[in-house]
Formats: C-alpha cells, structure tokens, sequence
C-alpha cells in the first residue's frame, strides 16, 4: 500500500469517526436539548440530504477540473465550519443553516475520497481498496458512536457542543493528514483534443449527456438507486419502526441490531472480499440481492410470525446481520465498477453521479419505508423483498451490457485507468 492510499485510508477512518459522535444524537440534540421541537429536527435531518442533493451536481465537475484533493479539503472546511455553529447554535435559522453547511461538505467528500482512491489504485487493487476504506468507514462510525453515547448528557447542552466540537477537530485533523497526500498526475476528463491539435474544454452539459449516454452506468446508477432504498434508506427509518410497532423490539434491542450490523461488516469484510474477487461483479450484486430477499423473509418472521419475544428479537437482529453481509459484498463491487465504467479523467464525474442517486434513494426510502413499516406491517415486508428480488434481475441485466473486463476485473487489465497510465498497477502494491 502507498503512502499516498494509506494517508486516503486513514482519513476516511477519521471522517466517520468523527460523524459517529454526531449522527445518533441530532434528532434528540435539535429538538430537545435546544427545544426546537420535533418538526425543526425534522427538517434538520432533511435538510442533510436536500444540502447533498444541490452541492453534489457541481461537486463532480469541480472534481474533474480542479482535482479531487482540492475540492475534498474545501469540503472539510465546509463540514467543520457547520459542525461547530451547529453546536454553538440556540435558533432554528442558525441551526438549519449550521446543518446545511455540514451536509454539504460531508456529501462532497464521499465522491472526493472515492475518485482519491481511484487515481491510486489499479484494476488489481482497487477493490481491495474500496473494501479497506468501506470498513475503516464502518469502525470509525462504531467507535465514534460508542464514545459519542459515553459523552453526551441530554440534560446538559454543553455536552452536545463539545460531541461537535470534537467532529470538527476530526475535519480539521483530516485537513491537515490530507494536505501532506501526493496525487498522481491525472488526465482531465473536461479536456479534449481538436482537429488542430489545441485543447478544447468540454460543457457541463457535454460531460453530462456523455455520462447518460453510457448504457451500462445508466443501469448501474438504477440498480444503486435500489440497493439504496431497499437496504440503507430503511434502517433508521422504516425497518426500525417496524420492528418497534410489529415485532415488538425494545430500543435495546435495537442498538444491538445495528451493533450486529456492523460487526458483520468488520468480521466479514475481508473474508468476503477473497470470494468477490474471484466473481463476476453482476453476480456478486445479484447474490447480494438473494441474501436481502431471505433477510426481508427473516424480518416477516420476526413482526408477522406467532413466535416468542426472544425468537422474534433473534429473527430481528439477524435480519441486520445479513444486511451487513449483503454490505460487505457491495462495497468491494460497486465503487470499482463506477470507476472502471468512466472515461478516462472523468472518475470524479462519475462517483459524484452515482453519490448524487445514492442521496436520492436515501431521501425517498424514509419517506416511504417509515410510514409503511409503522403501519402496514405485511405490505412493508412483501414490497421490500420484492425490491430485494428486483435487485437480483436489474444485476443480471446489467451483467448483459457490461465488458468482460468490466464485470470480472481479473479476467485482464480495466479498460479505464483513472491515471490514464498502463504505469497506475504500480501505485498500489498489495499481497
């Protein structure tokens, strides 16, 4: 592993360390801690995702002309500056607008990050690289959230200002592990040659009808927009609500689900990765979508089942465990394939779109997975796992399009080389 990649590694592991302090604890923060009430927390945890939704169509193009390191530590900055008024703020303006600032740098450093650790990785290493950084992201989140839990006091604000004071330290320590990252010489994908020989720079809408025009990212940003909705876009939202109104589990039992979730993911990861290696990423995607349909299955039991409080809590946190597994064999497939699927010079591009959907799907599943995991308890498991199956179709089909280097990297050499240099293998050398 290069010092360029270990320095990436490192400061994705800082970042979701510092987001674990805070995300568990923003609805309780806004609404009770400064008395804002119920609909400002509301619109405070929206206002995350609306923030993403408008910064990240710009943050590609800034990425590709500008490179991703430069935009990554003004997204740092970004995020810092909001965490810090939003743990100085008392009003629902300064609060809104604190959120807004925050949400806006966290969504450009995933795409930032992403293209960072394609421009050091090759088609042999990177997912590998994706894998590493998707469980250090994981754990980080863990452990923030453990100590974050240790920290905060309801009954005390000063409490929740230090819980954002210490995630905008991890932004700012991240500034600085970031600025020391040497980047490989990147080809601009905005650029292109002219009949002349001068360079010419492409439009935002050429670079986006480009992107559209690739078939097989159209599929794989439909296939996301489903991975997201069905999985991660229910698990604060309508999975849990269901499991409190239908399976009756305790908000203990809750924190071990999602604990049981991640451990899965840190216990997994790289025993998975041997086995993703080896196969076809559609199908990968596709088997991801079979263990999704038997977790749902799982989930009937636990809420729609004549079982006992102890089964139906078992059933429960199994169902999370067997996301986490669907989780683990994701990360080192999805990202890769987006990266490999770009032109070259346009990763940045790329991961921004895919982000851009993934924020999309993270938006609308709560919105209807909440409601229908609260009340139609048999509706909400049968639609869920028919998205799960659906997953399953989209991934083969995706699998028809894609390039037999595309879809089993190990089969030869990307067609992509986001350095755009046969040299790129070299950066990152991995047993």
């Amino acid at each position: 592993m290069g010092a360029a990649m270990r320095r990436i590694h490192v400061g994705n592991a800082l970042g979701a360390f510092g987001l674990g302090f805070t995300v568990p604890y923003l609805y309780v923060y806004v609404a009770q801690v400064r008395e804002l009430g119920a609909t400002t927390a509301g619109l405070v945890l929206a206002i995350f995702a609306v923030a993403a939704l408008v910064v990240l169509p710009f943050a590609g193009r800034a990425i590709v002309r500008r490179g991703p390191l430069p935009v990554l530590l003004a997204a740092l900055v970004t995020a810092a500056v909001g965490s810090m008024s939003l743990g100085l703020a008392a009003g629902a303006t300064s609060v809104l607008l604190s959120a807004a600032a925050l949400g806006a740098g966290q969504a450009v450093m995933q795409p930032a990050l992403a293209t960072m650790i394609v421009d050091c990785s090759g088609a042999e290493t990177r997912s590998r690289a994706f894998a590493t950084q998707f469980f250090l992201q994981n754990l980080g989140l863990g452990v923030g959230g453990l100590i974050g839990g240790h920290l905060v006091d309801p009954s005390r604000a000063g409490s929740f200002t230090l819980l954002f004071s210490i995630q905008a330290a991890m932004f700012l320590l991240l500034v600085a592990v970031m600025a020391t990252v040497r980047m490989p010489r990147v080809a601009k994908g905005t650029e292109v040659q002219g009949a002349t020989g001068s360079r010419a720079t492409k439009s935002a809408k050429e670079s986006w009808k480009q992107l559209l025009g690739n078939r097989a990212m159209v599929q794989l940003s439909v296939l996301g927009f489903v991975l997201f909705f069905a999985c991660y876009g229910q698990f604060e939202s309508g999975l849990s609500a269901y499991g409190v109104e239908a399976a009756g589990i305790s908000t203990s039992a809750l924190g071990t689900a999602l604990a049981a979730n991640t451990a899965v993911i840190v216990v997994a990861q790289f025993v998975v990765l041997r086995f993703v290696e080896r196969r076809r990423r559609s199908r990968v995607i596709a088997a991801v979508g079979l263990i999704w349909a038997v977790a749902w299955g799982v989930a009937g039991v636990a809420g729609l089942g004549q079982v006992s409080q102890t089964m139906a809590t078992a059933a429960f946190v199994s169902t999370y465990a067997l996301f986490g597994l669907g989780e683990a064999m994701l990360s080192p497939t999805v990202a890769p394939l987006v990266a490999d699927l770009a032109p070259e010079g346009m990763a940045g591009q790329y991961n921004s779109a895919f982000a851009l959907v993934k924020q999309l799907a993270l938006a609308v599943g709560p919105a209807v997975g909440g409601p229908m995991g609260a009340s139609w308890h048999a509706a909400y498991v049968v639609v869920f796992l028919l998205f799960s199956l659906g997953i399953v179709v989209l991934a083969v089909r995706l699998g028809r399009v894609l390039t037999g280097v595309q879809d089993l990297p190990g089969a030869g050499k990307s067609r992509v080389v986001a350095r755009g240099g046969a040299g790129v293998e070299s950066v990152v050398a991995r047993a």
